[in-house]
């Protein structure tokens, strides 16, 4: 380059004159340790930092995994969704997009999607984008359809599951508004962890994964099955791993059952990884799941699921092969299915196989990150919005 073409040459110039990165807000309730706080803990640390301005919020900075994405900003609505805290809140979320250039708002739950989807449209956000990581039933019916009044207002709601979107196409809301992304599992999750509870020669340990808040997980029928198993084999053991207000109802409902010995409760627990290396047989029997992170987290670990025939669990579950599907209520047939798993190591070992070999091709967080990327450039593009391009 001639020396006069290296003087009048500006780096600071030519990187002002290209695209900025978009700003990509994101935004959950709180930071239990839930399903969808772990997909949007999962989500904003795969998300990349070359493609995207990456913006992280949530509306209360509480609960176990804010050690995972440190002092993000919290816009607290108060004790109601309508009343005047709220809508302070909604300003300050809007003020905040505003301030930083946010040209994507991601909610991710019910709570984030009545806040931010209002505040993102009152900003000016090019992309706004609301989550259904359920299937609605829990929700009630006004919470159900002031969701769904959000949901017009945005440009596309991520479902799960095609259950959860299922649910939505019937409700009213148009088919090109819904897009289903399924849960994305970091690769971690594949790694082989060594058992946080020491395995003992000769026993079949089955296990349940759920907190313990709600009685739509069913914590009691898998205790009343665990006391019919335990009198027909002595060499199954049952692991219980949650915490919850429901808890000291479950321990008494185990000594009642006789089954105190054969029932470890292991509490709420970080290392799920090294729990599921503890366990042969992972049971999921939710009366309400949308994409259970449970069912994909046992696959890929190599552990056999035995789920109810509900919601999104059939997407995941293919009888037979990577798991086991049961009715919702019919505890006979739990426990025959769960007494052919614990007594067949061939079947279980065929199910773990393929398990992980289809969580990994389908579920693997760079393949489900990328389809979130792809997503927003899209929608940035129909919009008009100018982009980096990576």
């Amino acid at each position: 380059m001639p020396e006069l073409a290296r003087d009048h040459f500006n780096p600071k110039a030519a990187d002002a004159l290209k695209p900025a990165r978009p700003g990509v807000c994101l935004m959950t309730n709180s930071l239990e340790v839930g399903g969808s706080e772990q997909q949007f803990v999962v989500l904003v640390e795969a998300l990349s930092r070359e493609r995207f301005d990456v913006q992280p919020a949530c509306l209360r900075r509480i609960g176990g995994l804010v050690s995972r994405v440190g002092e993000i900003p919290e816009f607290p609505p108060g004790g109601s969704l309508f009343r005047m805290q709220s809508h302070r809140a909604r300003l300050a979320i809007a003020r905040y997009m505003r301030q930083h250039r946010s040209v994507v708002a991601h909610a991710f739950d019910f709570y984030t999607n009545v806040m931010m989807v209002p505040a993102a449209r009152l900003a000016g956000v090019a992309v706004v984008l609301g989550s259904h990581r359920q299937l609605g039933d829990l929700l009630t019916p006004a919470q159900f359809w002031t969701q769904l009044q959000i949901f017009r207002m945005c440009d596309r709601v991520l479902c799960n599951s095609r259950a959860a979107a299922e649910r939505l196409r019937k409700a009213g809301l148009p088919e090109r508004q819904l897009e289903i992304i399924p849960n994305g599992l970091p690769e971690r999750l594949f790694e082989r962890s060594e058992p946080a509870i020491p395995r003992r020669p000769g026993v079949v340990r089955v296990g349940m994964i759920a907190r313990m808040n709600d009685p739509v997980k069913n914590h009691s029928t898998f205790l009343r099955a665990a006391a019919r198993m335990a009198r027909e084999m002595p060499e199954v053991e049952f692991l219980l791993v949650g915490d919850g207000p429901l808890r000291p109802g479950l321990e008494a409902m185990a000594a009642e059952l006789g089954i105190t010995d054969r029932v470890k409760f292991a509490g709420e627990r970080h290392d799920i990884s090294a729990i599921l290396s503890s366990v042969d047989v992972s049971v999921l029997i939710s009366s309400s799941e949308s994409l259970s992170n449970v069912i994909l987290e046992s696959m890929a670990a190599g552990v056999p699921v035995v789920a109810t025939n509900v919601g999104g669990n059939p997407e995941l579950v293919k009888d037979g092969e990577t798991g086991m599907l049961v009715p919702l209520g019919n505890e006979d047939r739990l426990v025959e299915v769960l007494l052919r798993l614990v007594q067949n190591g061939d079947l279980r070992l065929h199910c773990a196989q393929r398990a992980r070999e289809f969580s990994r091709s389908s579920f693997h967080i760079d393949v489900i990150c990328r389809r979130y990327e792809d997503l927003y450039l899209s929608l940035l593009k129909e919009k008009g919005v100018r982009s980096s391009p990576l």
